[in-house]
């Protein structure tokens, strides 16, 4: 009897080690769980368990729920959180201005372009200048192209003028409604369904999928279909975390990420078509598709985005950019 308890009694210990051993991720994100990113997001910490067999377990918090659009990177940095996959503009007010090269309108024509460099060395040299920063940038996930939506139709550059454009804290993205006679507005994306719904902002730029698991589309009243941007993350983690972790749990959670970052693409086409098709069933928002000739004077007017804002980003890292895609600026 004494050997039973003494024998179970170092099994209840063992499990309480192995319990006590485990390596918890918070991985935190500000959209819906419904989104792309969201789904890639549970996709990642159910591979990471079953890769590492339990000894990772991944929480995901979606919607800021656990830091506020604005706190997540400093909070990323300190190491009070592990994970993030925060848009690609985010970098820039970090001083990784390169990033914003994947603001500029219009230099992806589709995501076969767009991969020659998330997928590729440039991508890949782009994430190794974060590590500086004390960040270890992991993948790069797809949520889509935007479309810019307002309370009256967008159809030609003159449409935008005047109005106020809620965008993400980048100065390309400030030039790019200039360019059009907008005026941009930078706010956190958890404030943007309240502050077109009371008139603070005019109108906004999204992916689909944001648009409607947001439900801008109640407070929208037309979408134009422009696809005149593309909005991306990058998944990062601390690095000191990172580096820190044993050599076969961070293989395995590189592999899970592999396999995340598949499923994150594949499903970014998909939920922006379902979104779309949600948006138009719902009767609240007017599509419209802009014409072959409407979409070109929107891409000639905002060209002069590239020129302006070249030296900000680097004219190195536009050109392997222009490189990939075969867009030319000065021939518009």
């Amino acid at each position: 009897m004494k050997i039973s308890r003494l024998f179970l009694g170092l099994l209840v210990s063992c499990a309480a080690l192995s319990a006590s051993a485990q390596t918890i991720i918070k991985f935190s994100h500000v959209v819906a769980v419904d989104t792309p990113k969201g789904q890639a997001a549970l996709f990642f910490a159910k591979r990471a368990g079953e890769l590492t067999k339990g000894k990772v377990k991944v929480e995901v918090y979606a919607n800021s729920s656990l830091y506020k659009d604005g706190e997540e990177m400093s909070a990323l940095q300190m190491g009070s959180v592990q994970m993030l996959a925060p848009s690609l503009a985010k970098f820039g007010p970090l001083g990784v201005k390169e990033f914003e090269a994947f603001d500029f309108p219009f230099i992806f024509d589709d995501t076969a372009e767009l991969h020659k460099i998330t997928m590729g060395p440039v991508g890949a040299a782009m994430l190794a200048k974060l590590e500086p920063k004390g960040i270890k940038g992991l993948a790069y996930w797809d949520n889509g192209f935007k479309s810019f939506s307002a309370n009256t139709p967008l159809k030609m550059p003159a449409d935008y003028k005047g109005k106020k454009f809620r965008i993400q804290s980048s100065k390309v993205l400030e030039e790019q409604i200039r360019s059009v006679g907008g005026i941009p507005q930078v706010m956190a994306f958890s404030e943007v369904y309240q502050a077109l719904q009371t008139g603070v902002v005019d109108g906004t730029e999204n992916p689909i999928s944001n648009f409607y698991t947001q439900k801008m589309h109640e407070v929208q009243k037309y979408l134009s279909i422009t696809n005149h941007g593309y909005l991306g993350y990058a998944v990062i983690a601390n690095k000191k975390f990172w580096d820190s972790l044993p050599a076969d749990v961070r293989s395995q959670l590189e592999q899970a990420m592999k396999e995340a970052t598949v499923y994150a693409n594949q499903i970014a086409q998909e939920e922006n078509d379902k979104s779309l098709a949600g948006v138009k069933a719902s009767g609240k928002t007017t599509v419209y598709v802009p014409s072959k000739e409407e979409r070109f004077a929107l891409k000639k007017a905002m060209a002069s985005v590239h020129i302006k804002m070249a030296d900000r980003v680097g004219k190195e890292t536009l050109q392997e950019f222009y490189k990939a895609t075969g867009f030319d600026p000065t021939k518009l």
